[in-house]
């Protein structure tokens, strides 16, 4: 007869290895659904070696996601294939200092920005050119990497929408704005005469997301509007909300923005909800999944 308990010998690999260097975690499973930091594992009684030099170089490229300078030549570059030339604006915050220092300098237009925008209104040739259904500002925000790297494929997704729309938007120019916060929609909104600015900004950098661009809708910008009058779509990204949907999503808060006159908290985004007059026999909702 063996000398061998029961629990020995059923044990497998995939279970505590009690006497060896390194220690299965059964939560390391889940890591294939999140890019949240679980299911670690340990060494001894120290994280193992290659997960805390990952979590420094995800914390090094959060960093490098606020400081980096958005790179306004590759981005206007890009922009060509749906606007001739943008605006290049820039916010009261004169550098990357004041910005992170003066969160309320980066929430308004400099002199010459909004110069510039005044001038190019006083110069539209017909009433028509002198009115926008939207304005899209395209903002650096916390992260340049963000808007660097979705700005354009999402642009491409939405404005693709937008011309299958039965009704026509019109749009005013694109604006970039440097060291921008969302805020400043609402200036340039306002001196483009739009009906809704969208502001496509880089959202602060997490661990595990230095690259999340989110979206702010705004009815009737005009400068003093709170956060309340806004709409927000979050972390578009190819590892978060993908372009089409977040695109779809847009067209929905838009064509509901117009209908309703309104944004903010009083317009819900219900365009994943199956909700009651959406469906065609009735039912009961306390029942529905």
């Amino acid at each position: 007869m063996k000398n061998s308990s029961p629990k020995t010998a059923q044990q497998t690999p995939q279970q505590h290895q009690e006497n060896g260097k390194v220690v299965h975690n059964p939560w390391r499973q889940l890591r294939s659904f999140t890019d949240a930091r679980i299911g670690l594992g340990r060494a001894g009684i120290s994280l193992p070696t290659a997960e805390m030099l990952a979590f420094q170089l995800s914390h090094a490229q959060a960093r490098d996601a606020v400081s980096f300078p958005l790179d306004l030549a590759a981005l206007s570059e890009q922009l060509k294939d749906f606007c001739a030339s943008p605006l290049h604006l820039h916010s009261q915050a004169v550098d990357r200092n004041h910005y992170l220092q003066r969160p309320d300098l980066g929430r308004k237009l400099d002199q010459a920005s909004r110069d510039q925008l005044s001038n190019f209104m006083s110069k539209a040739a017909t009433a028509t050119e002198s009115h926008h259904d939207i304005a899209i500002v395209i903002v650096d925000g916390l992260s340049s990497l963000a808007v660097q790297k979705n700005a354009h494929p999402f642009l491409a997704q939405l404005l693709t929408i937008l011309d299958e729309q039965p009704e026509p938007w019109r749009l005013a120019p694109f604006s970039l704005v440097e060291q921008g916060r969302v805020a400043i929609g609402d200036d340039i909104g306002e001196l483009l005469n739009a009906k809704v600015v969208l502001v496509l900004i880089g959202e602060r950098p997490g661990l595990s997301s230095p690259d999340s661009l989110g979206l702010y809708l705004t009815w009737q910008p005009k400068t003093g509007l709170n956060d309340a009058c806004r709409n927000c779509i979050s972390n578009i990204r190819p590892a978060g909300l993908s372009y089409q949907d977040a695109a779809q999503r847009t067209v929905y808060l838009l064509q509901e923005a117009q209908r309703l006159n309104l944004s903010g908290v009083g317009l819900k985004d219900r365009s994943q909800d199956d909700v009651i007059e959406h469906q065609t026999q009735p039912t009961n909702f306390l029942l529905s999944e």
